[in-house]
């Protein structure tokens, strides 16, 4: 039968997702809880000269009207990634300054969710207005700062070795390029819900990317020892990066349930989930790339100006990621990179699907277009002059990063063999020269990525149980189907059926330790752990079945195929894993599970190529998204079944930020982008069948040979939507433009050109 990694095999988790549905934060029942409802700042930066909340005190159903100053005992909230200056710390609600609109700033505890809402619209708070940032290049300038005692807006800086150098350079050419804010947009809002018990224990449910990270910030906050904390994460309606922290207005449910006295619960609204929930991207860049006339790259460089928001969370260390994947899959020699991250009177960054490497690819890749258009070179030639050789045994960039495998041009010329590349830039130039007002444009993007290096190893852990294999993993899954993918290694490992594995996960108190799902990690280290476990599972099943079969261990085998155990030779006799889940132990004493951790010995590097199809009316600036042919080489894939799910996600949200999504402020600092009629969301209708070509360059980092997947799509699809676009207006002049790709900024530019 061989091994079961690889098959198409269904998402196990889909039949209860499509029939009788998930649990959610908000389907756990919680007995006589009350709601929190917060009161959010209406402007973007101001002294709070008053808060009366006499009105909603005595509103009906109201419990408790709590403000910054009764926070006190809280201090401020620990800062959400490491190196952050200590001066700005974020209060759990705001005291006496507010910085971004949606800031919290009275926190209201009522029997349910209507009367909350009623008494916080009876709270009255008086501002008095401070001068308003929202422009991270203006923001550098520190002529107005948000936090006065640090004496800067700078949170961090960051640089490579040198800085490249252009004095060789036949041609030179520049950009300044704009990844704007976006909001994950989950379908499930943040949603938590805590209480304590009679010993002084903390049960914390949350929506969240990792119950124990958590877990330990709750722990931290609250003053306890991580055993007196609980977190549970049921289903999780969506992260991409945006949940992977647990933030102020969540992790002061605690103080609200003692407080009240009872479980206190809490889900945001979808205009709070856009003004107050942290922001992705929102990276300035100054590019340069300079080299030769005949296509090669000599010189590479790119400044960043990063907008941390207005509280610095893990958004301020996102230009490290940007700076690791500076020259992307190109063996460009002298290069350089320089960034830094500043405070704005905004909602707060952090990650976003890619978190800093979209931000990389559509830099060099928008600058590699740029050159050949510069030199009249196709854009595809100018990539196979560029592009560093295969290699499987690591590979250093300029900027120090060491890539684990890859195959870039085997990528490349894959993608556009699947494209049909030459008819593709034919009909554009039957078009061309027909004059045909609805312009062609072919889009190519080559990437490479790191997963798995957001630091720390990931738990697994398998134990028999009546012939059942129950899996324990730290990893906490948001939608990817972890539960069949464990299920998977788990049945290739021991040959049990996969119903008869059960996979658990989210809950602190029956898995000991775990990490953050984030940085496409959870195969290549989860997945790991457990393959690692169940290895060991096995050499303790023979030891078991040995005994059973009164024979010796080194003569026992596990037939994987028909998962049991016979002696060498000697099949008709055999032990089945059912046979072995009653016994407590086998003869020395060990029972039959087993722990196991994974420490990756570094990073991997998934790469790939896409080519983008798109069709510009250049008569109003539409831009219609027809094809997007994609190469995500991934390692070896457990399941093609998951992993294209993933890839469908990535490009769609790639293709997002390409043509539709912006988070938007006025000079003011006013959010104009509070729902979905202001906010468009991509669907099916603005999508094309996505056309995904098989590639996989196994790694030796761990032993599945796996990289990972969940944000492969969307580093590739934004530089080539973006290409394409670009590409279609280039024989009317146009060399580059400022994404989104909307209608009006298409139009706009065919105007002014």
């Amino acid at each position: 039968m061989g091994s079961i990694l690889g098959n198409r095999v269904a998402r196990l988790e889909d039949p209860r997702f499509l029939t009788v549905g998930g649990t959610y934060v908000e389907d756990v029942v919680l007995p006589d809880a009350a709601w929190l409802t917060y009161v959010r700042s209406s402007v973007a930066h101001a002294r709070i000269t008053g808060i009366d909340v006499s009105g909603a005190k005595t509103a009906p159903g109201v419990l408790a009207v709590l403000t910054g100053d009764d926070l006190a005992e809280l201090g401020l909230a620990p800062h959400a990634s490491s190196g952050l200056p200590e001066g700005m710390r974020r209060p759990f609600v705001a005291r006496g300054v507010v910085r971004f609109v949606g800031e919290a700033v009275v926190a209201v505890i009522a029997e349910d969710r209507a009367s909350g809402s009623d008494a916080a619209d009876l709270v009255v708070v008086e501002y008095e207005p401070l001068p308003v940032l929202v422009d991270p290049e203006a923001a550098l300038r520190d002529e107005q700062l948000l936090f006065p005692d640090v004496g800067t807006n700078v949170v961090q800086r960051f640089a490579s070795g040198s800085q490249a150098d252009f004095g060789g350079c036949e041609v030179v050419v520049e950009e300044r390029i704009v990844n704007q804010r976006l909001t994950a947009a989950p379908i499930e809002g943040r949603s938590a819900a805590a209480y304590w018990t009679d010993d002084g224990r903390l049960v914390h449910y949350a929506a969240c990317q990792g119950a124990h990270p958590t877990r330990d910030l709750l722990a931290t906050v609250y003053g306890l020892d991580p055993s007196q904390v609980r977190v549970m994460v049921p289903d999780v309606g969506g992260g991409f990066g945006a949940k992977s922290r647990t933030f102020p207005d969540e992790a002061a449910l605690g103080l609200y349930a003692q407080v009240a006295g009872r479980p206190v619960r809490w889900t945001e609204t979808r205009t709070e989930n856009m003004v107050a929930m942290v922001h992705g991207r929102g990276q300035i860049q100054h590019a340069r790339l300079g080299g030769t006339r005949d296509g090669r790259i000599t010189a590479y460089q790119l400044d960043v100006v990063q907008d941390a928001g207005a509280y610095p969370a893990l958004g301020a260390r996102l230009p490290a990621m940007t700076m690791l994947m500076t020259t992307g899959a190109y063996d460009i020699a002298n290069a350089g990179f320089s960034g830094v991250s500043v405070v704005t009177n905004t909602a707060p960054t952090a990650a976003y699907r890619g978190a800093g490497r979209p931000e990389a690819a559509v830099a060099i890749e928008r600058m590699v277009d740029r050159f050949a258009a510069e030199l009249g070179i196709d854009a595809a030639e100018v990539r196979r002059r560029n592009l560093v050789a295969p290699f499987d045994d690591r590979y250093t960039t300029a900027i120090g990063t060491v890539y684990d495998v890859g195959d870039y041009p085997g990528a490349l010329e894959r993608v556009l063999r699947a494209a049909d590349y030459g008819a593709l830039r034919a009909e554009q130039a039957r078009r061309r020269d027909a004059g045909d007002p609805t312009a062609l444009g072919i889009g190519i993007a080559t990437y490479v990525e790191v997963t798995g290096a957001a630091g720390g190893g990931e738990f697994g852990a398998v134990e028999l149980d009546a012939g059942r294999i129950r899996v324990r993993s730290g990893s906490t899954p948001t939608g990817q189907g972890h539960d069949t993918t464990w299920a998977m290694v788990v049945a290739d490992r021991t040959g049990v059926a996969l119903e008869d594995v059960e996979v658990l996960h989210g809950d602190t108190e029956r898995i000991p330790r775990g990490g953050l799902t984030v940085g496409s990690r959870s195969v290549q280290l989860g997945g790991a752990a457990i393959a690692a476990a169940c290895d060991a599972l096995v050499e303790l099943g023979r030891e078991a079945a040995a005994e059973l079969l009164e024979a010796s261990i080194d003569d026992v085998v596990l037939d994987r195929d028909a998962g049991r155990f016979h002696v060498t030779g000697a099949p008709a006799r055999a032990v089945y894993w059912a046979a072995l889940g009653s016994r407590a132990g086998t003869g020395n004493g060990r029972a039959l599970s087993v722990e196991a951790d994974h420490l990756p010995v570094m990073p991997t590097f998934p790469f790939g190529a896409h080519v983008a199809v798109v069709e510009v009316d250049t008569e109003t600036g539409a831009v219609a998204l027809r094809r997007i042919v994609a190469v995500d080489d991934a390692g070896r894939i457990l399941n093609p079944v998951v992993a294209e799910g993933q890839v469908h996600g990535g490009i769609a949200q790639g293709a997002a930020q390409a043509l539709l999504e912006a988070v938007r402020y006025d000079a003011e600092g006013q959010p104009l982008t509070t729902n979905f009629a202001d906010y468009p969301v991509i669907s099916a209708a603005e999508l094309p069948s996505l056309e995904l070509v098989p590639m996989a360059t196994p790694t030796f980092v761990n032993e599945l040979g796996a990289k990972g997947i969940g944000e492969s799509g969307t580093i590739g699809s934004i530089p080539a939507v973006y290409n394409a676009v670009v590409d279609a207006l280039g024989h009317l002049g146009i060399r580059h433009l400022e994404t989104p790709l909307t209608p009006e900024r298409v139009w706009a530019a065919l105007l002014g050109r």
